[in-house]
């Protein structure tokens, strides 16, 4: 089975705009196992990690020990190349900062807005069929550079041990503390707080669909970064565009999972059809086919538009998480783009790009939510308070106009609290 290829014009809008998704069913599963860990802890915890990573410990914090052992164990250069992207994330994000402002107005008035860091972050790191450094640098750095006061990760421990290489990726992101539990009870021990995991204000990080479903049960006893869905790209090409390159970088999101989406949209029916055989042909060579064939057969799809312009309203519209421009020019169609999570300009700009070393954030909305929300950045690990101050001379000016928009609302309450300060109020 191949790649589908349709005509846009003949097209109906649900095959479009589709992604193929439908409920994952977790939710009492989920919910079980949040209120084991709420009532019982560290035990709850300690069953998990026997139960679903083989792990049987009475210990769930990794020591600084196991850090130094794990950072000293890992290839050299691959740490060379981590403390690189670092200082990518880092200087790109350093930008987003925000800072306090005061209005100091005439006639006894002050106005104003505090931003605060979050006082602890909690990440979460996945370590199922394949483990993300990457994940780490781009959680942590931007907690970071908000001041969060304390960072801690947790991710699955197989066998006992965190994976290496996750863990030197930690040290160099600068994790306060690290421990060694995954799926919804990690989600929920950080949510809950249990003898050994500290309670965190917010949850930042990817996970599976219990993951997901465990933040999305949590969220209002503390904050999260979002509910993400499975991995997308969809990529914008003309007919001048290698076929092979197009293959490749759909390919890289399709061998994510197998509910992964990878959509081309190109106004070149020979470009379609070229990159499906090219599709076909990449699949038998990539490693993790037996993930990337369902989620191109399943999810997969190329859309023929009449133009580059009809493709961006397309891509619009779908609102990706990963959205490749690939033409000549592309800076002048980027603000014609409104809904995409995050924009690789030219061809030369692989989504891989983005996930490992540019420095944009890779946490990105999913599942059409680009529409409505952004990346992952600095403005996620810090909480802004208003601040005003009235002179009683100031206040006297317009109390009046406080009372009469409080009287129309019937919040007799509201109005006679600023009345009363002038002895207006009849009590």
């Amino acid at each position: 089975m191949m790649i589908r290829i349709m005509d846009y014009s003949d097209t109906s809008n649900d095959e479009i705009f589709s992604r193929g998704m439908t409920s994952t069913g977790l939710e009492e599963t989920v919910a079980e196992i949040i209120a084991d860990v709420k009532e019982n802890g560290d035990k709850a915890l300690f069953k998990y990690c026997e139960k679903f990573d083989n792990t049987v410990t009475d210990c769930l914090e990794v020591s600084e020990d196991e850090v130094g052992e794990a950072f000293d164990s890992v290839d050299k250069d691959l740490i060379e190349v981590m403390k690189k992207a670092r200082e990518n994330i880092y200087d790109y994000h350093k930008h987003q900062v925000k800072n306090s402002f005061v209005i100091a107005e005439k006639d006894g008035v002050v106005l104003g807005q505090k931003v605060t860091p979050l006082e602890r972050a909690g990440i979460y790191v996945p370590g199922g069929t394949a483990a993300y450094p990457s994940t780490v640098l781009m959680n942590i750095v931007p907690a970071k550079i908000a001041g969060v006061k304390e960072i801690i990760m947790t991710s699955p421990a197989k066998d006992g041990k965190i994976n290496p290489v996750i863990l030197a990726a930690a040290k160099i992101a600068g994790a306060d503390r690290i421990f060694k539990a995954g799926g919804a009870q990690a989600i929920a021990a950080m949510a809950y707080g249990t003898e050994s995991y500290p309670r965190v204000d917010k949850i930042v990080g990817p996970g599976n669909a219990f993951v997901a479903e465990a933040k999305k049960q949590v969220f209002g006893l503390v904050d999260i970064d979002m509910i993400a869905g499975p991995s997308e790209i969809l990529v914008i090409a003309d007919g001048t565009c290698d076929p092979k390159t197009v293959a490749a970088d759909m390919l890289s999101q399709a061998e994510h999972d197998r509910m992964a989406s990878a959509v081309l949209v190109t106004d070149s029916r020979k470009l379609a059809e070229e990159t499906s055989a090219e599709i076909e042909r990449q699949l038998k060579l990539l490693p993790r086919e037996e993930i990337a064939r369902p989620s191109i057969e399943n999810n997969g799809k190329i859309i023929i538009a009449e133009s580059i312009l009809q493709a961006i309203e397309i891509a619009n519209e779908i609102a990706p998480e990963h959205l490749e421009v690939c033409v000549d020019n592309p800076f002048d169609y980027l603000d014609r783009i409104k809904n995409a999570g995050s924009i690789f300009l030219g061809k030369n700009c692989p989504e891989a790009l983005g996930d490992y070393f540019a420095g944009p954030n890779h946490t990105l909305p999913t599942s059409g939510t680009a529409r409505f929300s952004s990346p992952l950045s600095v403005d996620d690990f810090v909480k802004k308070s208003a601040f005003t101050y009235y002179t009683g001379d100031a206040l006297s000016k317009v109390c009046d106009d406080i009372a009469r928009f409080a009287e129309q609302e019937g919040l007799s309450g509201h109005a006679r609290s600023a009345l009363v300060r002038f002895g207006k109020a009849g009590i």
